[in-house]
């Protein structure tokens, strides 16, 4: 496959930016998207020019942070993916691939495709822990829990704090992941005694980084590669009400 790259270029967070266009050919289809990218620093590296400053980490889709907005989507154009699992099959020959940073004020840029996200863990560390001493590995029915809420908060602790959520809403709202990360916890019981103070803190602190409000739009949804349900918003909110008149 012969491609067309545009790529969005900053030296750093203060520094202008644009798009460059770079030509990269003989990709195979079924290279990963990081794949691509590695032949083009390659390329770069040695025409004696900079290479383009991407984050990655684990490429099994684990980490999050392969977080590039391909195309108009967080991730590209597959569905419920991290960027490192995207193949260039879902390209076609010829293509160009528009390839940005996120864009959100709590996300300032480091460097070319590079985000500061470090916003995600100040939210996490206003969460606190959970003081419940559990000691070892417990008995699975030591604690019962029905499966209902059992499987809804593996699904919420699915989300691995990518920032998709974040570059796919117009209002940068970081809703979708915090309610996750809220949920995780309110659905069980070894997270109750904290429950209240968490939720207010976390929902302050998301508050004050800059994240916008949910748009209901359900975008950070759709963009979701863990496939995190909105409905964890609607449980925040209530979890975050009760905490207020109580």
């Amino acid at each position: 496959m012969d491609l067309k790259l545009k790529i969005w270029r900053q030296t750093g967070p203060d520094a202008e930016g644009k798009f460059i266009h770079y030509p990269v050919h003989n990709i195979s289809k079924d290279a990963s998207f990081l794949e691509m990218m590695d032949i083009l620093n390659e390329e770069l590296v040695a025409n004696g020019e900079e290479p383009v400053a991407f984050d990655h980490d684990c490429r099994e889709g684990i980490c999050g942070m392969c977080s590039l907005y391909i195309n108009g989507h967080p991730h590209g154009p597959d569905d419920s993916i991290t960027t490192c699992q995207l193949h260039m099959r879902k390209f076609k020959d010829g293509e160009t691939i528009v390839i940005e940073p996120w864009r959100a004020k709590p996300f300032p840029i480091i460097k070319d495709l590079m985000v500061d996200r470090s916003a995600f863990d100040l939210i996490i560390q206003a969460g606190g822990y959970v003081s419940i001493n559990t000691g070892g590995v417990p008995d699975a029915n030591a604690i019962p829990i029905k499966k209902e809420n059992a499987d809804l908060a593996m699904d919420a602790a699915a989300c691995i704090g990518c920032g998709a959520c974040v570059a796919a809403c117009k209002n940068a709202s970081a809703m979708l992941f915090v309610s996750a990360k809220v949920s995780q916890f309110a659905l069980l019981p070894q997270g109750k005694v904290e429950a209240k103070r968490r939720v207010e803190k976390m929902v302050a602190i998301m508050d004050d980084l800059g994240f916008g409000n949910c748009t209901n739009t359900y975008a950070c949804e759709a963009e979701c590669p863990k496939d995190i349900s909105v409905a964890n918003i609607a449980r925040m909110n209530r979890e975050f009400f009760v905490a207020k008149i109580s």
